[in-house]
């Protein structure tokens, strides 16, 4: 299992907004996922995919992120491939992108759909 503050530096050093400085929340984030989904060099954390799943008919991933440094290397696809070999073939991925990564997930097998709704959160 990563610790807090691991996951914390794959999130600043990738660019992606959560609560970073949050140890608490992350360790939360952690705990509660139902898939983790995580990418190495040597010891050092580089990317994570989270997702949370009924492994039977959808799959939300909250988090994909890959430190900048090591982005455009096809690690990102990989832990997406990871989490769809995890959760099976009867299963939906759903992801909420951010604004700059809306030509990202395309590129690697997402279907771009129009109708979503959300509420968001408060903090």
């Amino acid at each position: 299992m990563i610790k807090a503050e691991e996951l914390s530096e794959v999130f600043k050093s990738s660019g992606i907004k959560r609560p970073s400085d949050d140890l608490n929340r992350l360790q939360r984030m952690i705990e509660n996922s139902g898939v983790l989904i995580t990418a190495w060099d040597n010891h050092r954390l580089i990317g994570v995919a989270r997702a949370i799943t009924d492994y039977s008919y959808c799959c939300y991933l909250s988090d994909l992120a890959v430190n900048k440094d090591y982005q455009n290397k096809g690690i990102g696809r990989e832990l997406i491939r990871l989490v769809q070999e995890q959760i099976g073939e009867e299963v939906a991925l759903l992801l909420l992108s951010s604004p700059i990564a809306m030509e990202y997930y395309p590129k690697i097998g997402f279907e771009k759909i129009e109708n979503g709704f959300k509420i968001a959160r408060k903090r």
